[in-house]
């Protein structure tokens, strides 16, 4: 297993949550419980990385999980703006020349 795709795809938030706390809890670092759990070490690290951001522990700047969940939302709202925008703009410019004839 590879990245944090994997981990996200195929585990449950349960578990996800559960293998972080195992990292906090047991004085192991990421790779052994990685290898124990047979999860990738990159995707259980990123995982811990985000769960101290969203602690408020991490690096200054760094966006929390609530945070990129609102920004990813806000992205898609403005992509479907956008699409009606230029959906009405064609309507106008074709009502126009109707009007026009």
């Amino acid at each position: 297993m590879s990245g944090n795709s994997n981990m996200s795809k195929r585990y449950t938030a349960e578990f996800k949550r559960d293998a972080v706390a195992l990292v906090r809890s047991s004085g192991r670092n990421v790779t052994e419980v990685a290898r124990e759990l047979g999860v990738s070490p990159e995707g259980l690290r990123g995982r811990v990385k985000q769960a101290k951001t969203d602690r408020g522990e991490g690096v200054p700047g760094g966006l929390t999980t609530a945070e990129k969940d609102e920004l990813q939302r806000l992205r898609r709202e403005n992509r479907e703006q956008q699409q009606t925008i230029e959906i009405l703009k064609k309507a106008a410019a074709f009502f126009a020349k109707e009007t026009m004839k």
